[in-house]
């Protein structure tokens, strides 16, 4: 019998730390998955408005095979400096790509935009991106906060607040595979106007709440409802995330888990995948189990890689914690006669 992880988290992929830190007045955030040693990694992006740092060194052509850490922020453009701070901290701990007597960290990283969310961005100079990523691998840890904190801590959905969220599942052959989701998508998580998660069919020990799938399905189940209906932009949204195995994968076969993990979006978000959202997944491979997967092993992988993504999302939304100046209400105190 399947059954998620000890923590239910991306951290219970050996080898994997994650660590968080944001800014409550800015209203934003930046998460880091730390790896202990070099891992496989690759990418998938299906949005149509990405934001991105060295993801085209993912592709199984080219040369590095493993990070070190890989990033995911608030800040739109301007949260890209947050991977330099990881890379500041890396580098002090003599990690990196060996290059002649130099070490190069490797920290691909994706972002959100989350500038129009009530937050104080009046910065100054510099923006505070590059501080919030060295404190986030600072905080690395085993424990995965879950809701308005890192990259989830001003992020919005289509009428509520988005956030963080993770979740695992242990699989029947021994392998573990996992999800870390920042969720600031154009769409919505919920069935029509109920409290009912899309990703209920999916969900575990009643993680985010346990209402289920609705006795019959509400009329405007699909109806089209998105944040910021008159004037989405293309640079206001995505749902960004990693998913994770301890499996021993090629950088090709990290490429097809990420692919297969973004069917996780689309199942856990209605609509997804759109021109105005920057839709992502990295996918990472510890290694850690010494598991090849075999094609049969390969159905269940990528299956379950879906689920533990449309499960992080609901995650995310459902532990959102209001704040200050929010502009979008919480799920927990907007659906509180229902929960």
């Amino acid at each position: 019998m399947i059954k998620p992880g000890p923590q239910n988290s991306i951290t219970d992929i050996e080898g994997i730390k994650v660590g968080n830190a944001q800014d409550e007045t800015l209203k934003s955030g930046v998460s880091v998955l730390l790896c202990e040693a070099p891992m496989v990694a690759s990418v998938a992006i299906s949005g149509g408005g990405p934001g991105t740092r060295d993801t085209e060194l993912l592709a199984p052509e080219n040369t590095v095979d493993g990070v070190d850490a890989l990033v995911l922020s608030g800040g739109s453009a301007f949260g890209l400096d947050a991977a330099s701070g990881v890379q500041s901290w890396l580098r002090e701990q003599g990690k990196g790509f060996a290059v002649g007597n130099m070490k190069v960290p490797i920290v691909p990283q994706a972002i959100l935009f989350d500038l129009i969310n009530g937050g104080d961005k009046d910065w100054g100079k510099f923006s505070p991106y590059r501080d919030l990523g060295y404190q986030a691998v600072e905080n690395a840890g085993s424990e995965v906060k879950q809701g308005s904190t890192g990259a989830g801590t001003g992020a919005l959905v289509a009428g509520l607040k988005g956030g963080l969220g993770t979740a695992s599942i242990r699989l029947e052959n021994g392998i573990t595979v996992a999800a870390l989701f920042a969720v600031n998508s154009l769409g919505s998580p919920l069935i029509g106007n109920t409290h009912h998660f899309h990703a209920a069919l999916f969900e575990q020990n009643k993680e985010f709440g346990g209402s289920g799938l609705p006795a019959s399905f509400p009329q405007d189940a699909s109806s089209i409802k998105v944040k910021f209906r008159e004037t989405a932009t293309g640079v206001s949204n995505t749902t960004i995330g990693i998913v994770a195995t301890d499996a021993k994968l090629t950088k090709a076969q990290a490429k097809r888990l990420a692919i297969s993990a973004h069917d996780g979006i689309a199942r856990a978000i209605y609509p997804a995948h759109t021109p105005m959202d920057g839709d992502l997944v990295f996918a990472v491979a510890s290694g850690h189990s010494q598991i090849i997967p075999s094609n049969n092993d390969w159905l269940d992988l990528s299956a379950h890689a879906a689920n533990v993504t449309a499960r992080a999302i609901a995650n995310g939304v459902y532990h959102a914690e209001p704040s200050a100046n929010d502009i979008f209400p919480v799920y927990k105190d907007f659906f509180q006669d229902k929960l």
